[in-house]
């Protein structure tokens, strides 16, 4: 019996946003039910281009069900390159957590909505189980999972063992035959990879001018020419160690994404082109 916390159940028990769009801009199908696990998440987007309403159908467990819910409530409101980079773990923060065993649920919430703009844009769903020209060498026949999906589970979650990729797609969880090649891959991968460059100094300890003339260029450059697409802008306020205390202005100032906006834009280009230690408020 898993252990879940009272925001699982509360998505698992009342589920938000279940069922199906009509005539849906995008539609993202992955998963087999006989597999174990099965979502099709479908949304529409309003005339600004931002998701209006996301809804989703599960086939599969407490986990599958929480997430598939959160992930509907989390990407409302955001525009598709926002959505797009939406990741498993943004699931599971939304949830509180959840056992290390079900992790492959967000995955599977995650590459449903890949799947479903890759549908919006004419592109082909990478996550078919049963396509022949799926990319990379398949590695467990029980479910479907290939070498490429087997090393982008690993790099985006930091996985070493065999055990943690079962958990987060599944892949070696039926009969075991694929464990050890599994092992090899990260093995490789992981020999593979680049020295970690020694780490910069911490953003809160640099001095006041510097940490604000940072934070502006990336404002000025990175930020505010994606807000005035929209009629909106922003203001920074302050700097408080790793706090960084913005005004939205024009119309993002009154938009109902007003979160997602600063989470999926504002937060990720200071964290990208500043340092991932930063978090966004509005005042």
């Amino acid at each position: 019996m898993w252990n879940y916390n009272d925001k699982v159940m509360e998505h698992f028990l009342h589920p938000h946003n279940a069922g199906e769009i009509e005539n849906p801009d995008g539609v993202g199908d992955v998963g087999n039910a006989s597999c174990g696990d099965a979502l099709r998440l479908t949304f529409k987007l309003d005339k600004n281009g931002r998701i209006a309403d996301a809804r989703f159908k599960t086939f599969g467990c407490v986990s599958a069900i929480a997430s598939s819910s959160a992930l509907t409530d989390l990407i409302k409101g955001m525009t598709l390159d926002e959505a797009a980079k939406v990741t498993n773990q943004d699931i599971v923060k939304l949830l509180g957590e959840l056992p290390e065993e079900k992790m492959h649920c967000s995955v599977m919430g995650m590459e449903a909505l890949q799947a479903a703009i890759a549908h919006y844009r004419g592109e082909k769903n990478p996550f078919e189980c049963d396509d022949a020209d799926h990319e990379g060498k398949l590695v467990c026949k029980c479910f479907g999972v290939t070498d490429v999906k087997i090393r982008k589970v690993a790099r985006e979650n930091q996985l070493h063992k065999a055990e943690d990729i079962t958990h987060y797609c599944k892949a070696g969880g039926a009969c075991g035959a694929c464990l050890d090649e599994i092992q090899q891959i990260l093995d490789d991968l992981w020999a593979a990879a680049p020295a970690a460059p020694a780490p910069a100094a911490p953003f809160a300890s640099l001095p006041v001018m510097q940490r604000v003339m940072r934070v502006q260029e990336v404002i000025d450059k990175e930020i505010k020419p994606l807000l005035e697409q929209d009629g909106g802008s922003i203001e920074l306020i302050d700097i408080q160690g790793s706090r960084i205390l913005v005004r939205l202005q024009g119309r993002c100032a009154a938009c109902p994404a007003a979160g997602a906006t600063l989470k999926h834009t504002v937060e990720d280009k200071l964290r990208e082109f500043v340092s991932p230690e930063l978090t966004v408020e509005s005042i």
